[in-house]
């Protein structure tokens, strides 16, 4: 395709409508009919990046290839895709502002007065276009965070409004809205997003396409009403009715013809529909499963279930190509002690060991782990749970007491974990930490080689301490095995305990590299695990 063409998904009404799910639903419409797609997000917060925000403010932070920490959506629409994502997949404004200063501080602007518009819009618009420039996408899919009317969102808003002008019929906008259903009046609204298309309008900007978020199915006198009231083709009104899981909505956009809406509209030929038959073949088993896994999640972020999003869906994919139901339960691992853990993890297949930084729950996921291990239950420990794995068999098998990690302790009389060496001099805490895809060779007589089928892989990582290498022959003499390592510096990338029927931890993050045509080996490796531990049980 000569020109590259640019899809906008914008929100009203409110937040939290699925903007990401629908702009990966469109991306992956879009790939079927090959055409080379990418989706990026343009998120309004001043921070420059998702590193240093709490999961409770902002979810999941999602780290890229190229060691990028972004917002939780990259992760959908790398879930969707199956395409490695990069830093030009999320822009937030702090990046826009500090790219902005910083050519003025070069003197790149020649003395002249820097002001929003055009330099602020100027650096968004080359941000929303390089992708298509510089890797020939035939579509960029761009997601605007937040809701419309929201102050922040102002220059992205003035931005798009530009590049309709500039990209003319390459250019088109998807605008995602509420209709609430008033159980007294037993009636759909279609105010909210009248009112919402309105002010889009007012900022300069038509949308060509209208997606209606609604509990239950509307009417075709209500999207009917819609066309009319906000001047978008009734073709181009389509609805996204809740599912029971969100892989179901690209077959839902699909038998509404919303891509088939978005070519035409882009004026490019509209071939036969595509079967999407390994997506179908997915949702099919889930909806199919009968037989669950139940699986237990260890961590402190459980009164936000996003923190652990990527986690949560490598899980659900392994389930469902298991041919069960995932039964996740998070536990909040502060409320775990010696006196409840029994009780806590009671009716389990397996447990997970989640990431995280600092002191707190810390205690909680180690009691979590001595339990699994002494009681033979399938676990997993992923980056700092992989940590708590080595600080417990130092405490209950070497009779290393007080062992720990110098993150949590400085004064541990045996650091089995500690800082990385590159990080010793590192004071700034956003994008500092060993981020990105590292080489792992694994020990082919390993758990980790039998799942991977491979002994060398490569995966992405989030962290700034290790496993002290010093500590490493002690441990394996003991019966706890590193069996993956980084080639060029040693660091142990993955510890397991043979002796176990699944124990296994890994310093990396896997569940960054789990779609839904392609799960992860070692997600599908414990899952297997965990339902063979039931039907033992």
């Amino acid at each position: 395709m000569n020109n590259t063409k640019y899809i906008f998904v914008t929100g009203g009404v409110i937040s939290s409508l699925g903007k990401g799910i629908m702009a990966a639903s469109i991306g992956k419409l879009l790939q079927a009919r090959d055409y080379k797609v990418t989706i990026q997000k343009f998120d309004p917060y001043i921070n420059v990046d998702p590193g240093t925000l709490s999961p409770y403010e902002h979810g999941e932070c999602y780290v890229t290839v190229d060691g990028c920490e972004t917002d939780l959506d990259i992760g959908h629409y790398e879930r969707f895709l199956n395409v490695p994502m990069t830093r030009a997949n999320n822009v937030t404004t702090g990046k826009i502002y500090q790219s902005v200063i910083d050519k003025e501080r070069r003197g790149d602007y020649l003395g002249k007065t820097v002001q929003v518009v055009p330099h602020i819009t100027d650096e968004i618009k080359r941000n929303i276009k390089i992708l298509g420039t510089k890797n020939q996408f035939d579509f960029v899919i761009t997601e605007i965070g937040g809701t419309v009317g929201d102050i922040e969102s102002l220059p992205f808003i003035e931005s798009v409004r530009q590049l309709r002008w500039e990209l003319g019929k390459n250019c088109i906008c998807v605008h995602l809205t509420y209709v609430p259903y008033i159980a007294a009046a037993q009636e759909m609204k279609t105010k909210p997003t009248q009112h919402s298309v309105k002010q889009l309008q007012e900022l300069g900007i038509q949308p060509d396409i209208l997606v209606l978020r609604t509990e239950r199915e509307l009417p075709s006198d209500v999207l009917r009403k819609v066309s009319q009231f906000c001047n978008v083709d009734e073709s181009a009104v389509v609805q996204s009715i809740d599912v029971p899981t969100i892989y179901e909505a690209p077959l839902m956009m699909q038998r509404q013809k919303l891509d088939e809406t978005i070519l035409q509209k882009l004026n490019l030929p509209v071939s036969e529909t595509p079967d999407l038959k390994v997506w179908k073949e997915f949702v099919f088993r889930v909806k199919d499963a009968k037989e669950s896994v139940r699986i237990g999640l260890v961590g402190k972020y459980v009164k936000l279930p996003d923190a652990y999003k990527s986690i949560n869906e490598s899980l659900f994919q392994a389930a469902t190509y298991s041919d069960r139901k995932l039964d996740l339960v998070l536990i909040h691992s502060e409320k775990i002690d010696q006196d409840n853990i029994a009780e806590k993890l009671a009716g389990f297949d397996g447990i997970v060991i989640a990431p995280a930084f600092g002191q707190r729950g810390s205690e909680g996921k180690i009691t979590a782990i001595r339990y699994a291990r002494e009681n033979d239950i399938p676990a997993f420990g992923i980056c700092f749970g992989m940590q708590c794995m080595a600080i417990e068999f130092a405490r209950n098998v070497l009779e290393y007491e007080n062992a720990n990690s110098t993150e949590n302790d400085p004064k541990t009389p045996y650091n089995v974990i500690d800082l990385m060496e590159g990080q010793k001099d590192i004071t700034n805490m956003g994008g500092t930490m060993r981020l990105g895809i590292y080489d792992c060779e694994l020990e082919k007589d390993s758990l980790a080689y039998k799942a991977y089928h491979q002994n060398f892989i490569q995966e992405r990582h989030r962290h700034r301490f290790e496993l002290n290498n010093e500590y490493r022959p002690v441990l394996e003499n003991a019966g706890l095995r590193c069996v993956g390592r980084n080639p060029e510096t040693d660091l142990v990338e993955v510890i397991e305990l043979p002796s176990k029927k699944w124990f296994l931890g890994v310093q990396f993050h896997p569940e960054y590299n789990s779609t839904v045509v392609k799960p992860h080996p070692l997600f599908l490796s414990f899952i297997k695990a965990a339902i063979d531990y039931k039907l033992k049980k």
